[in-house]
């Protein structure tokens, strides 16, 4: 897979588009500032997937692409554990951040990433013009890299490299960071690019 710094360039602003979207959301659930990193795009080999991801405990809210590309691919709301925690206490109203996770924070989780993953999806739908929708969440609450290895090993069977396109969110009021991630699939992101030229080319 080889993609040229303007395709790169494409991905970037498209995710920015789509993030900027998920941050107003969370900024409205947690009534504080969200801070955005720029985004990056880039080309990553899969057995170098744990250089990006580190061995913290985090919890990983994973929806698949669903709507007019299909296979899709996936788009991951990721959370380091203290920072999941923080939230869900700041949802929840609870203070004790030296427990473990339960249903209660999982389901507030699942919340929280639906309602960014959805936003996020909608604004990228509506620039590209076509029908992006999320499946119903599911929840991992594992080390960072194998949880990614496996969402990886569900987009990429034959290939050996894939795109990951990832900002990070942050509440300096609540100290939490977060990091979205969108694993196309292959297909998919050739249907992406291919629109977003069309768009570049079109008169204004």
């Amino acid at each position: 897979m080889e993609l040229n710094e303007t395709q790169l360039d494409a991905m970037k602003e498209l995710g920015n588009i789509g993030a900027s979207h998920a941050a107003t959301s969370l900024s409205t659930m947690l009534m504080s500032e969200i801070e955005m990193t720029v985004p990056e795009a880039r080309i990553v080999d899969i057995a170098d997937i744990s250089e990006y991801f580190g061995d913290e405990i985090s919890a990983l809210v994973v929806f698949e692409i669903q709507g007019e590309l299909h296979p899709g691919g996936y788009v991951v709301l990721h959370l380091p554990k203290k920072s999941a925690i923080r939230l869900t206490n700041t949802m929840l109203g609870s203070t004790d951040m030296d427990r473990e996770f339960n249903e209660m924070d999982e389901s507030a989780l699942l919340e929280v990433g639906n309602i960014m993953v959805s936003q996020f999806l909608d604004a990228t739908a509506t620039l590209l013009g076509i029908v992006m929708l999320p499946s119903p969440p599911a929840i991992a609450i594992d080390m960072a890299h194998a949880a990614f290895a496996n969402v990886v090993s569900m987009v990429a069977v034959d290939i050996n490299q894939i795109i990951l396109f990832r900002t990070e969110l942050k509440s300096k009021m609540h100290d939490i960071e977060s990091t979205i991630v969108m694993l196309p699939d292959e297909g998919t992101l050739e249907q992406i690019l291919k629109i977003l030229e069309d768009l570049v080319k079109s008169p204004q």
